[in-house]
């Protein structure tokens, strides 16, 4: 292979390790050309340990040794000279959350609280169980530390602001709390230091921790072989000191990761704040042995951090881009997921047009479902594998149907999942005795052609899929479904390989519904985005259940999450606990603190790189009506003021939309001032999708122009010998397509079914089904 000559720091490289396969998207500068790039991609399965031992490095080695034209050997170490940066989207904390194999790591709690967390917050999600199997905590151990604060006065006193402790501008005491239960002598209901915390509130320190006895209890743990701990102290979200005290200890005895809630986000709320600390210590320690593994692949200018180095970015659970100090676990449960969401969202958005998208992201393991309308949809607190986290993360509901679904009969049903063959096995077509799963089906059906599949299976990582396998599996289950019903109830092998596919769709289309319908959306006025490895098998199917008449699949829509990355923004937010009245009074005082966490923000993405014209910010307010406990993060919208930040007006309208009625009567409440930076990559994407589409001259596609024919399988239509085959690559723009047809390219199979229409536009396919009048 001949050397190619590449500028230092030229190579761009992106890398989402998937459940079944890692995808690597690669962009460098065009030797001909040297304004324009050049893209490759590169997918190959997430393990495969006979082979290489971490698959995003080999994706990368595998990149440089065809950017450079060079023979790079396995398990060398990676020159990164020619690399500008490398982004990573990784699914190993979540999968480490989902199969508990995370850090043994002790929780540290206020003396009487010891259970607080096993208790949790009496949710009883499955009230109708008989047998109920709770997942058990995170922490080993539980180590109670004898420290106290309380907030002054009661929530509910009709008198709070005028009973409430007075500050002075330094923040010392003015005037002491004058309400019900006040001792009539000191500055509160009892003795004790009065102090304001960081929300504005009075806190009165009963007890300060004895940090010889917590010497004595860290070292102890420390002996036991504990390297991480969680710290969760009552209140202090808004008086952090004694949290930083035991924190500040336990690092210099020793203990390489501490998580004290009081840092990772301080809200209010004690137990998702306490279950979200376990989890971060729970799982930082097992990303960082990953991280640390990934980056002993590479010299050591990877990790230096200096403004000549390579840089390294991680794809966030928010969608925003994190440098390696403000990587944590608690940040990475969705990285695998949240690169597809920005992929999607910005190829697919029109501002003008403003139609809602709905992503569906088809992967080897499950399914994952999100809305984008002009923003991302962001949630503060999640449930995964049992775990309640308070963490902002996308708003994304995964369904365990994806390519690699095992299919079983059971008890005369059909089921796809929730089981996955993974990577290691693989489906049976993958010729390592794997079980029967979706891609399976999709082979004997004749929506995956073995000829243009990749050929990355087997010992020797070179054979095809194995579509014998997968009839042999098929023909046993047939038998055995055959046999179970009556004689005129009998099927046909096609007819019960496709019944797996409906089962599979539906599973597939009741996280939408749950997004759509459930939220008061009408599904059918969404425009379908499609993705993941085995979307484009099953997009036009699905947006027909779901009354969809508009289908986008971008030519990179196998690798998405990877793509994605390449498009993502660096995000930073900085977030302060409140506890103010949102009155005419108090705007100022909020407006101000606003203004220097932006002035923060900005100062910090300045840091990372972004002039103040490529960094824009979202100011935000989490606010509720008094007497409730459910806040919302507000953002106001251009509607909700004349020119002016107006944040009642838009939290009353998000709540209506949430709710459906409004609490007139009641004061509104800031728990949370928050203001998220953007770093933007790109100033602009160029022209929508939508926009092309109008402009270009539609030119009808002959079927002498297909690549081959197969028999494929189609609903209501039975097998079509001659569906034909097109090659994506040998498409030219405008060029149409009308189903039953299937479009392949390296990476990807789409099936076009009857009565779909698919425009080849320069980034996209733009597929439109026929209404059911229209076929009549």
């Amino acid at each position: 292979m001949p050397a190619k000559t590449v500028p230092d720091r030229s190579i761009k490289i992106c890398a989402d390790r998937g459940g079944t396969f890692c995808d690597v998207h690669a962009s460098f500068p065009d030797p001909e050309r040297p304004d324009e790039r050049k893209e490759i991609v590169v997918k190959l399965l997430s393990q495969d340990p006979g082979n290489y031992s971490d698959a995003p490095t080999e994706g990368i080695r595998r990149v440089l040794e065809i950017v450079t034209g060079e023979q790079i050997a396995r398990g060398s170490t990676l020159n990164t000279d020619k690399i500008d940066y490398i982004r990573l989207s990784t699914t190993v904390a979540t999968n480490a959350l989902l199969e508990r194999k995370g850090h043994k790591h002790a929780l540290l709690i206020t003396r009487g609280f010891r259970d607080l967390l096993l208790i949790g917050n009496q949710s009883r999600p499955k009230i109708f169980d008989l047998n109920i199997r709770r997942p058990p905590p995170l922490y080993s151990t539980v180590l109670e530390v004898d420290e106290r604060v309380t907030l002054v006065g009661y929530t509910s006193d009709p008198k709070a602001e005028q009973h409430a402790v007075q500050f002075d501008e330094q923040g010392k005491v003015k005037r002491g709390y004058r309400g019900k239960g006040w001792d009539g002598q000191g500055d509160a209901e009892g003795p004790g230091e009065v102090v304001q915390g960081l929300s504005g509130e009075a806190v009165r320190i009963m007890r300060r921790p004895d940090m010889v006895k917590v010497r004595e209890d860290l070292q102890k743990l420390h002996a036991d072989g504990y390297r991480s701990i969680a710290i969760v102290f009552a209140h202090s979200y808004t008086y952090p000191e004694h949290e930083l005290q035991v924190a500040a200890l336990a690092r210099a005895l020793g203990f390489t990761h501490v998580s004290a809630s009081s840092q990772l986000l301080p809200m209010i709320k004690m137990v998702p704040r306490g279950v979200s600390s376990t989890a971060d210590a729970y799982l930082t320690p097992i990303l960082r042995e990953y991280l640390d593994g990934f980056f002993s692949g590479f010299d050591a200018k990877l990790r230096d951090g200096k403004v000549m180095s390579p840089r390294v970015e991680f794809m966030g659970s928010d969608g925003g881009l994190l440098d390696l100090t403000n990587f944590s676990g608690l940040k990475s449960i969705l990285s695998g997921p949240a690169g597809g969401v920005v992929g999607y969202a910005l190829t697919s958005w029109d501002e003008e047009r403003k139609i809602p998208i709905i992503g569906i992201d088809v992967g080897g393991t499950s399914t994952d479902v999100s809305r984008y309308a002009g923003r991302y949809e962001v949630v503060y607190e999640t449930t995964t594998a049992g775990v309640t986290i308070q963490s902002p993360q996308l708003d994304i509901n995964t369904v365990a149907a994806g390519g690699g679904s095992c299919l079983t009969f059971q008890n005369g049903l059909f089921l796809a999942g929730p089981h996955s063959a993974g990577a290691e096995p693989g489906p049976a077509c993958y010729r390592k005795g794997g079980p029967l799963a979706v891609t399976d089906a999709n082979l004997v059906l004749g929506r995956l052609v073995p000829d243009y599949f990749p050929k990355i299976f087997g010992k020797s990582e070179k054979e095809p899929l194995d579509i014998e396998a997968s009839r042999s599996a098929f023909d046993k289950l047939a038998q055995e479904i055959n046999a179970s019903v009556s004689e005129d109830k009998k099927m046909d092998l096609d007819e019960i390989v496709y019944g797996f596919i409906k089962v599979a769709n539906e599973t597939m289309c009741r996280p939408i519904r749950a997004l759509t319908e459930a939220r008061g959306y009408a599904t059918s006025r969404h425009i379908l985005a499609s993705f993941g490895g085995a979307g484009g098998q099953h997009a036009c199917e699905i947006a027909q259940l779901l009354g969809i008449k508009t289908i986008l699949i971008h030519h990179y829509s196998s690798i998405l999450s990877a793509y994605g990355l390449a498009l993502a923004d660096r995000a930073y937010e900085l977030q302060e606990p409140s506890s103010t009245f949102y009155t005419a009074e108090n705007r100022p005082t909020l407006k101000a603190r606003l203004d220097r966490l932006d002035a923060q923000v900005r100062e910090e993405l300045k840091r990372q790189g972004f002039e103040d014209a490529r960094v824009h910010t979202e100011r935000m307010l989490n606010m509720r009506f008094d007497g409730t406990d459910t806040a919302l993060m507000v953002v106001p919208a251009p509607e909700d003021g004349d020119g002016h930040e107006d944040f009642e007006a838009a939290f009353r309208r998000v709540y209506k939309a949430e709710f459906g009625f409004l609490l007139d009567t009641k004061s509104i409440i800031v728990d949370d001032v928050k203001v998220r930076g953007i770093g933007k990559t790109f100033d602009t994407l160029g022209e929508s999708v939508y926009k092309e589409v109008e402009r270009l001259e539609r030119k009808p596609v002959d079927r002498s122009r297909a690549d081959s024919t197969y028999s494929t399988y189609f609903d209501g239509v039975g097998r079509v010998q001659d569906t034909p085959v097109f090659l994506l690559t040998s498409l030219k723009l405008g060029d149409t397509i009308k189903g039953p047809a299937m479009i392949i390219d390296n990476t990807q199979t789409i099936v076009l079914i009857p009565g779909a229409t698919a425009v080849l536009t320069s980034k996209q396919l733009y597929i439109t089904l026929e209404d059911d009048k229209e076929k009549k």
